[in-house]
Order: C-alpha cells, then structure tokens, then sequence
C-alpha cells in the first residue's frame, strides 16, 4: 500500500488518461471492466455487477477483447460432472496485471482519489488483498510448475471450471500423466483436508490424478508434509525464486 500511495495514486490523472485511449472513457466499459476485476471473471458476474443485460454485455465484451484489454477463455468441459446441455459461462481475464489492480481498486473510487483522498482505496486493497491476489498466485504457480518439470515436460495447463467444480490447476504432461492441483495464497498453513478435497473432487468427476500438486504462501501442516512424494508435491514461496532466476 506503502508503494502504491507513492508511485500511483498522486499520479492518478496522467495514468487515467492513459487508460482511457485504451477503453475510449465509455462508463459500460469502465463498469464491466471493474466487475471483471472484482469477481470471478465468469461472464455472467461481470454482467451482473456492471449492471447489464447479457446482450449488451457481450458486445462491450467482444469490443473490449479487439482492443487486447481482456482475454475470453472458455470451459473446456471435459469431465463427467456436466452434461452436454449444461451451458458453462465463460471466463473474462485482463491481459494487464495492472489494469486489474485499476479497475479493481482506482477506477471506481476515483473522486477520492481525484482530491487527494486516498482513504477508500486503502480500506479496499486492506479489505480484499488475499483474495484479489489469489488470481496472480494460481497464475504464478502454473508457471512454477512447468519449470519443475523437466523430466517430464508440461504440455497443457490451466485452470478447469464448470457449474459443479473448479481446480486451480488441470495439466497434462508429454508422458500423458494428469496433475491436479490447488494454491491457497492465505495466512495459514495448509492441512491435509485440501489434499483430501482435491481428492473428492477427482472422483466425483471422474478425474484420474497422476499427481496433485499443491502451492502455499505459508507453508503446509507437519501431517501433510509427511505424505509428500511422487504423487503428492508441495511448493512453498521459496520454490518462486525460480520465476526471477
């Protein structure tokens, strides 16, 4: 926060219009962008929170995707928890880390921060921090395990969701083994029943795990730690050291 009221907020004007070539200033833009940013990123919350239809919604959508603002990612539905006349809304992300941390925590505040009042901003990044963070972290952790492994190269990974489950993490490697995993960017150490979670959800839908894979930003429970082997692989923060290397 410290950096922020520093080196972006007192620069607020010249930074809004920059961002406004970008978005041409239109307010449904602004307020879907801002719903993007605030919520899970599936279509229909976005519309919801910009206050629109789904018809005018997708069109500021597309428009927004010309621009390169935002990227649109669909489910790929590939397991036996849905079914084929189940629709599954797709997912909005912002090509720009830093456009998501405007729309999300500037944008919308922006006659505080216009006068010099930087009071609101600070209430909402303190507010939600961990959970606006989670999406770079999931992001980050992906990465992190690619460059894991090198034995046996990833070749697809990204997040999964449907109407009934979400995993962080879905990939496959070149040998055609399948790794699920979870990231949990919080203040407390993960315990087993995440390990026991992503295994339920595996055998709801019928996905057969290779190996699980999970990312802590504060480290794992000593019981869980005990587990960790060729189907079970912990990374903590330190493991991110890779990505500056």
């Amino acid at each position: 926060m410290e950096l922020i009221e520093k080196l972006i907020l007192p620069d607020f004007r010249y930074i809004r219009n920059d961002v406004t070539e970008l978005t041409t200033g239109m307010p449904l833009y602004h307020s879907i962008l801002t719903g993007i940013a605030m919520g899970d990123g599936q279509t229909h919350t976005a519309y919801k929170r910009a206050n629109t239809s789904a018809e005018v919604g997708a069109n500021a959508v597309e428009e927004l995707c010309e621009t390169g603002i935002i990227r649109l990612e669909k489910s790929k539905k590939i397991f036996t928890s849905w079914s084929e006349n189940e629709t599954v809304s797709n997912k909005l992300f912002f090509t720009s880390p830093f456009l998501r941390f405007w729309f999300a925590f500037v944008s919308p505040l922006f006659k505080g921060v216009r006068d010099g009042d930087f009071k609101e901003v600070r209430e909402r990044f303190a507010n939600r921090q961990s959970e606006f963070l989670q999406l770079p972290f999931v992001e980050l952790s992906q990465e992190v395990l690619k460059l894991s492994m090198k034995e046996d190269p990833i070749v697809e990974i990204g997040t999964y969701w449907d109407n009934k489950i979400e995993l962080d993490i879905y990939a496959k490697t070149k040998s055609g083994k399948t790794i699920v995993g979870s990231c949990k960017y919080t203040n407390s150490k993960v315990k087993k029943s995440e390990l026991t979670r992503l295994q339920e959800i595996c055998a709801n839908a019928k996905i057969e795990a290779d190996i699980f894979v999970l990312f802590s930003k504060s480290g794992y429970s000593n019981e869980l730690k005990s587990l960790k082997g060729e189907n079970l692989k912990l990374f903590t923060i330190k493991n991110f050291k890779k990505l500056v290397e």
